[in-house]
């Protein structure tokens, strides 16, 4: 069962993370990992993309739709890794509602462009680490416990249900 404040701390971990890495299997089960941008994280917890129809990623994932999505945000030492399911969606009111100028970047005839649709992330389960310290904290931790013989204490992780 999706747990709220699971759902929330998700999205609040990954908000300032433009773009993930998009995990999926290919032909001979090797992983194959893209750079993708979030186009959005709903209230389920639910991750969307943009994409071509005729992508590579939508061809692995007709064969297996379960993905993984990674997130960094080495700046604020946050890192989330994503575990979900996949389905590929032509919803024009869905495309409207998410979509931002920027995407004429890839999609250069808008959102009238026949290739285009979306990627529905159904998420499962997150595990994050979260050292919010900035570098410079880290580092100094670090010498402490060092200095001290005790094991430094890497700050928060965890998992997450979102389904």
């Amino acid at each position: 069962m999706r747990s709220r404040e699971d759902v929330r701390k998700f999205k609040d971990l990954i908000k300032n993370v433009d773009v993930c890495m998009f995990t999926t299997l290919d032909d001979n089960y090797q992983i194959h990992s893209r750079p993708m941008s979030t186009a959005q994280v709903d209230e389920e917890g639910n991750a969307w993309f943009f994409t071509n129809e005729f992508s590579e990623k939508i061809n692995e994932i007709s064969r297996d739709n379960v993905v993984n999505l990674i997130y960094a945000d080495a700046a604020k030492n946050i890192y989330v890794n994503v575990k979900g399911t996949c389905t590929v969606l032509i919803d024009r009111k869905k495309i409207e509602e998410l979509w931002t100028p920027v995407m004429k970047a890839w999609f250069p005839e808008g959102i009238d462009d026949p290739k285009l649709c979306l990627i529905k992330i159904i998420t499962e389960n997150a595990y994050y680490w979260n050292n919010s310290s900035s570098k410079m904290s880290v580092y100094f931790e670090m010498l402490t416990a060092i200095e001290k013989g005790e094991k430094y204490q890497e700050g928060e992780s965890g998992k997450l249900q979102l389904s």
